[in-house]
């Protein structure tokens, strides 16, 4: 049997059949179909139905048969399927995260919430399609390492639809174009920032690398399903993962950036010295509530400002990187 990719077994976020087994399920139904014709088309002319009647059992016991096969086979793939990624989802966060953020969240690993997390993943990953991509999950972590981090921007879940997701909160890949949610942060961003030029790009790595860490609450999620890994476990792991810049011993304030109601939580959650951290809390920047709070709030104007202040002269982010000009 040839070798067959985890990428064939995964179509938006439908189960698929793989395409060596396709062929033998069509043959088996076009097989059973041409036998049922023979039975309508010996009655319809007098011929021998009973030869027909015959014809058209055997073609369904051996349809029967192949169908089991088939099922036999595709079973044992998804096995297969299951134990790659269960053999890849083993190392992930040794391989792909930062290693100023693995080594202080080592310990989350080997917690009972986290084990459980990541046994959920596997399974889904087996059976529908997972965002953004598994080696992305934590792409957050690398582009801003735990000792760069001056700004958090909270989201909630990644975005669920094909080409979007990849690993920040509310930035997506070209040729994706900004969603509506990222039109309103450049609209607020033209407003404070001397200069800024709207992007025709949505990708906000360029910002990351310079500190603004875009953190998820929740990591991944099922495709075309918002929220569907919401209460699995990453709430607890993102959560500890601020409480660790928070933690850090040369750590001069961060400004933390909380939209909406769930970022707002968040922050409550982990203990933030608003003496010594800068809290910016407004509506979401979605479309649906960007005009009730968030488009007006001058939280990049303050943040700059602040950071100037609190870590010195050149302190502040450059947004300007992200313009049209530069993108």
């Amino acid at each position: 049997m040839p070798k067959i990719s985890t990428a064939q077994f995964h179509e938006d976020e439908m189960f698929v059949v793989p395409q060596v087994l396709k062929s033998t399920v069509t043959k088996t139904r076009n097989s059973t179909r041409t036998a049922s014709a023979a039975v309508v088309i010996a009655a319809g002319t007098g011929g021998s139905s009973k030869r027909a009647t015959k014809k058209l059992e055997k073609s369904r016991s051996s349809a029967a048969i192949s169908s089991d096969k088939t099922k036999g086979v595709m079973e044992e793939t998804v096995v297969r399927n299951k134990e790659a990624i269960q053999t890849s989802m083993a190392t992930l966060e040794e391989r792909t995260m930062h290693k100023s953020w693995y080594d202080v969240l080592d310990p989350e690993f080997a917690k009972p919430y986290f084990k459980k997390l990541k046994q959920f993943l596997i399974d889904e990953s087996t059976v529908n399609t997972v965002y953004p991509p598994m080696e992305e999950i934590y792409s957050w972590s690398r582009l801003t390492p735990l000792d760069r981090v001056k700004v958090v921007i909270l989201g909630q879940d990644p975005y669920h639809d094909v080409g979007q997701a990849h690993g920040l909160s509310f930035s997506v890949l070209p040729p994706t174009k900004p969603p509506g949610s990222l039109r309103n942060i450049y609209k607020q961003l033209s407003q404070d920032i001397t200069g800024f030029t709207i992007p025709t790009s949505g990708d906000l790595s360029r910002v990351a690398e310079l500190g603004v860490l875009w953190l998820n609450a929740s990591l991944t999620v099922r495709a075309h399903k918002a929220g569907s890994h919401s209460k699995k476990g990453w709430e607890s792991f993102t959560a500890e993962a601020l409480r660790q810049v928070l933690a850090r011993e040369d750590c001069a304030g961060i400004v933390f950036m909380a939209w909406g109601l769930s970022a707002q939580k968040t922050c409550d959650s982990i203990g933030i010295d608003e003496k010594k951290h800068l809290v910016l809390k407004s509506a979401h920047p979605s479309p649906l509530s960007a005009h009730r709070g968030f488009l007006g709030n001058e939280h990049f104007k303050k943040a700059n400002a602040w950071l100037e202040k609190n870590h010195g002269p050149g302190s502040g982010i450059n947004w300007n990187v992200l313009g049209a000009k530069t993108n």
